[in-house]
């Protein structure tokens, strides 16, 4: 993802102020602290509906502890101001391998998916369809490494270029762009395709007003060589060995109820790997 600092207001601001208050405290074993972010469905939101709540919600329950949410928006500076800060000390979902925390064990595996309108007559299966280059198309822009989504990386080498962009993490306002926005505008017709990570994919477009088509991307590109598939954990700051080896365990022993919250959600699961 790609991440902004803003300016919080209200009961936000006073959440943040308190919580910086106590962000180089010890961890207690008693709290477990998550970093999430307020508007982000179906990962999470400040009213704890997403399934990275429910799933922190295991994770506590197992370690006899309770939920503290940090929360702070998806934009710029997010962990730098939330688990590299000391405010929070899990991430509940970070793509393994992720630099600049230190991952657990994968507790689920997705990928990207086209979707597109079931009544638009589209049978579209592969990024080198030529149709694509006729299309408006949609991705999110900014990913996790700070630069283009996979699946845009991968249309520009192929010279598909003018795309639509959604989720703009550059954006100070965290209220600015939605989750749902890249598959509300396929259903509207506002754009031909979508191309959108599994979890947000399965959730909004079972929640479409019209029916919509989803057909999972492969798990790498061979064109451009960027993966489309990823394994998905949670994230710790590196120094924090006991707590990640914690939650290996409680991904071990509570894995049937992750994998339990994780359909309630739609999201589309891949085997992950070893």
């Amino acid at each position: 993802m790609h991440f902004t600092r803003v300016k919080l207001t209200g009961a936000m601001c006073v959440a943040a102020a308190s919580v910086a208050l106590m962000g180089s405290a010890p961890r207690s074993s008693s709290e477990l602290r998550v970093c999430a972010d307020p508007y982000n469905m179906p990962f999470s939101n400040d009213r704890e509906e997403g399934f990275e709540n429910k799933i922190a919600l295991v994770v506590a329950r197992d370690l006899n502890a309770r939920v503290i949410n940090y929360w702070w928006p998806s934009r710029r500076g997010f962990m730098r101001n939330s688990i590299l800060g000391g405010f929070c000390d899990v991430m509940i979902e970070a793509p393994v391998g992720l630099d600049a925390v230190a991952t657990t064990k994968a507790y689920y595996r997705s990928t990207y998916y086209f979707i597109y309108r079931a009544d638009r007559g589209l049978q579209i299966r592969s990024l080198d369809d030529t149709v694509l280059k006729h299309l408006k198309i949609g991705v999110n822009i900014i990913g996790y490494d700070y630069t283009n989504t996979p699946p845009a990386h991968a249309l520009a080498q192929r010279g598909i270029v003018g795309l639509v962009g959604f989720g703009n993490f550059l954006n100070a306002d965290p209220k600015a762009d939605h989750p749902e926005d890249i598959v509300e505008a396929v259903a509207r017709d506002s754009i031909n395709l979508a191309i959108v990570w599994g979890p947000k994919a399965g959730y909004w477009v079972k929640r479409a007003a019209v029916p919509l088509s989803m057909v999972p991307l492969p798990d790498s590109d061979a064109v451009s060589g960027v993966p489309f598939a990823f394994d998905m954990a949670m994230g710790v700051r590196h120094r924090d060995r006991e707590l990640k080896a914690q939650l290996d365990s409680v991904i071990e022993r509570r894995r049937a109820e992750i994998v339990a919250i994780l359909n309630e959600y739609s999201v589309p699961l891949l085997a992950t790997h070893p």
